[in-house]
């Protein structure tokens, strides 16, 4: 599949909040987060389905550089309401808007050459500016350590 843009309604999400760089998730703080998430996932009131949604927000700053500097990852359900949000999480809602999506087939360890083809080259030939966030969503194709693994990203642009 290639990079797509495509629009997107409001949507809400309820879950957990971390703040950390790549080298921090990777050491394993990313994985404690998501399995807290799926342990916790049946006090979530109001789910629409039993995606897990990796929210990831930049702070827009020059040089900023994921594996140096902390940003905000959020793991959580989308959810039909904010009603009722479980003690210790949180809930997100994001705006409409334009988005460019594209999936990752492979490895869950091979993702960073997804993101770096959507943030890089489809960037550059489609004259596209990130907004600052993204998410992954993981449904029943996620399966990390498999080269059958499928992860679908949506870029925020401008």
């Amino acid at each position: 599949m290639e990079a797509r843009e495509i629009r997107l309604p409001a949507f809400t999400v309820i879950g957990y909040q971390i703040e950390a760089n790549l080298d921090e998730l990777e050491a394993g703080l990313g994985k404690q987060a998501y399995n807290l998430l799926i342990s916790s996932k049946d006090e979530i009131p109001h789910k629409k389905n039993e995606n897990v949604i990796l929210m990831q927000i930049y702070p827009m700053k020059p040089g900023f550089s994921p594996r140096v500097d902390r940003f905000t990852q959020i793991f959580g359900y989308e959810t039909a309401s904010t009603d009722d949000v479980p003690s210790g999480m949180i809930h997100h809602t994001v705006s409409e808007g334009k988005y460019v999506t594209y999936t990752h087939r492979g490895l869950e360890s091979e993702l960073g050459k997804s993101y770096d083809y959507v943030y890089g080259k489809w960037m550059r030939e489609t004259n596209n500016e990130p907004k600052g966030f993204d998410f992954e969503i993981w449904d029943q194709r996620y399966q990390p350590d498999s080269p059958e693994n499928e992860i679908d990203l949506f870029v925020a642009i401008r």
